[in-house]
């Protein structure tokens, strides 16, 4: 019972930084161009 007090608060923090760290990356525009890294993948560039 004793790790409870433990572990729920260890759960929410490391939840509210997972939720911080998506929310960070939305507002940065990190899911802007989803199709762009799958085309430059297959793209055969040799400069």
């Amino acid at each position: 019972m004793t790790s409870l007090l433990v572990l729920i608060p260890a759960a929410l923090v490391l939840g509210g930084l997972g939720l911080a760290a998506f929310l960070w990356a939305l507002r940065s525009g990190q899911f802007e161009d989803l199709d762009g890294a799958a085309h430059r993948v297959l793209n055969d560039d040799d400069d």
